[in-house]
C-alpha cells in the first residue's frame, strides 16, 4: 500500500519521532499473506536513515519462536506439554519444582520466575544449572499463580529442545524453523562473523524518556555490538529485520506452513489462562501456550496489539519496544519495532503501539470499536 493509504500509521510513528520517543521504526503486515506495509520511517542511528533491511532487537518477541520449536518436539512424540519437567531435565526436579510440566513453563505459572536475571554473559550450561538450582517461589502454587518468567522459563523449554534434539538450541532455530521460512536474516544468537558482514546494518536500541533525543542504550546487551548479538537467549535475543518476523507470523496463520501442523497453531493460540493476575507485571493477561491472547478487556498495558483486534489475535510484545502477532479473524500479521526504549515511561510506550497499531487496522479498514 502507498503512503497515502496508510495515512494514519505513517503519522502515528511520525508524532512518536517528533516526540522523542523514538528514532524510528520498522512495520510490517500483511491480509492473507499479501503485504500491506513493509517499511522504515525515521533514523537507524542519529543520521542515518533506517530502512526495512536493517537488523532490528525484537526483546520478548523471540518467545514464541522458541514455543514452535517446543511445539515440533511435541508434534514429533518427544513430549507431551504435561509432562513433568523433570522427566527431560532431572536435574531441575528440585526444591519445590517436581511437579511443574511443560505446560506450565509456556504458561508462566511453573514459580520460578527469577531464577536467573533477564540477561548474562553466563554459558548456556551455566544458566541451566543455575534455574535447576533455584527454589519454587514462596507461596506459588503451581498452574494457579501467575508471573512472568522473562529468561528462567525459556532456557529450560531451550534445554528440553536440545536434549530432545541434540543440536545446540540457536543452531536448531535456525536450521528447523528460521531458515526454512526464509528468515535469512534472524538470529537468536548471531555468530560474529556474520555480525562482521552485516555491519551497519545491525542497529542499536536506543534509551528514550520523550524528553531528549534518544540515545543508544546505557545497558550493553540492548546494543548492537558482536558481543550483545552473539548471546544464546531464547525468550528474548532474537534481531532481524522485523519484516521476517512478521513472514513467522504468517506460516502460524497458513496452517504452519510444515513447521507446525493447523491443529498445534490453534492449540498454542487457544486461552490455556483467562484473567489471571501476573505477579511480575501486576496486570491481568490471558495466555496460551508460548504467547498471550488478546487481552485488551484488562486495560492498556495489556493491549499488547491494540485495542481494534479481535479477541483472537496471539503473539507477543517486546520490552517497551516491540509487538508482533496473528489476528485470525482479520487474516492479519503484524510485525512493529520502535528503536527508543521507553524504560522509564512505560505507559507512553502503551499509548504509542496502540497508537500505531489502531492507525494501521483503522488505514486497512478493519477497525471495530473498542
Amino acid at each position: 500500500m502507498t503512503g497515502s493509504e496508510l495515512r494514519r500509521t505513517l503519522s502515528a510513528i511520525r508524532e512518536g519521532i517528533e516526540q522523542k520517543l523514538h528514532l524510528g521504526a520498522q512495520l510490517y503486515a500483511s491480509l492473507d499473506g499479501k503485504p500491506v506495509a513493509d517499511l522504515a520511517i525515521g533514523d537507524a542511528r542519529v543520521g542515518m536513515p533506517l530502512s526495512p533491511d536493517h537488523l532490528m532487537l525484537w526483546m520478548s518477541c523471540t518467545k514464541p519462536i522458541t514455543a514452535v520449536a517446543v511445539a515440533q518436539m511435541w508434534e514429533k512424540g518427544l513430549l507431551s506439554l504435561d509432562d513433568r519437567v523433570a522427566r527431560h531435565i532431572p536435574e531441575f526436579g528440585t526444591k519445590g519444582k517436581e511437579l511443574i510440566t511443560i505446560r506450565h513453563v509456556l504458561t508462566h505459572t511453573g514459580g520460578f520466575p527469577k531464577a536467573v536475571g533477564p540477561w548474562s554473559n553466563d554459558s548456556w550450561d551455566a544458566l541451566v544449572a543455575q534455574v535447576c538450582d533455584a527454589p519454587l517461589e514462596p507461596g506459588w502454587v503451581i498452574g494457579r499463580d501467575s508471573g512472568y518468567h522473562v529468561a528462567s522459563g525459556w532456557y529450560v523449554l531451550g534445554e528440553i529442545v536440545r536434549r530432545l534434539d541434540g543440536r545446540p538450541y540457536d543452531r536448531y532455530l535456525r536450521e528447523a524453523i528460521l531458515e526454512p521460512l526464509g528468515m535469512l536474516d534472524s538470529w537468536v544468537g548471531m555468530p560474529p562473523e556474520r555480525h562482521q558482514a552485516y555491519g551497519d546494518r545491525v542497529v542499536p536500541m536506543h534509551f528514550a524518556d520523550g524528553n531528549a533525543t534518544p540515545i543508544p542504550h546505557p545497558y550493553k546487551p540492548f546494543r548492537a555490538s558482536a558481543e550483545s548479538c552473539a548471546i544464546h537467549r531464547p525468550g528474548g535475543n532474537g534481531r532481524g529485520p522485523i519484516r521476517e518476523l512478521g513472514r513467522f507470523y504468517e506460516a502460524l496463520l497458513d496452517g504452519g506452513r510444515g513447521l507446525i501442523r493447523p491443529q498445534t497453531v490453534e492449540a498454542m493460540s487457544t486461552r490455556q489462562t483467562v484473567g489471571l493476575l501476573d505477579r511480575i507485571f501486576n496486570i491481568r493477561l490471558d495466555r496460551g501456550l508460548g504467547v498471550v491472547i488478546d487481552s485488551k478487556e484488562y486495560g492498556n498495558s495489556a493491549a499488547w496489539y491494540g485495542t481494534r483486534c479481535s479477541p483472537r489475535a496471539f503473539g507477543h510484545g517486546g520490552y517497551v519496544s516491540s509487538t508482533a502477532f496473528a489476528d485470525p479473524e482479520h487474516r492479519l500479521a503484524v510485525a512493529l519495532v520502535f528503536n527508543g526504549m521507553l524504560d522509564a515511561a512505560p505507559s507512553r510506550h502503551d499509548a504509542r503501539l496502540i497508537g500505531v497499531v489502531d492507525a494501521l487496522y483503522e488505514d486497512l479498514g478493519l477497525a471495530s470499536q473498542p
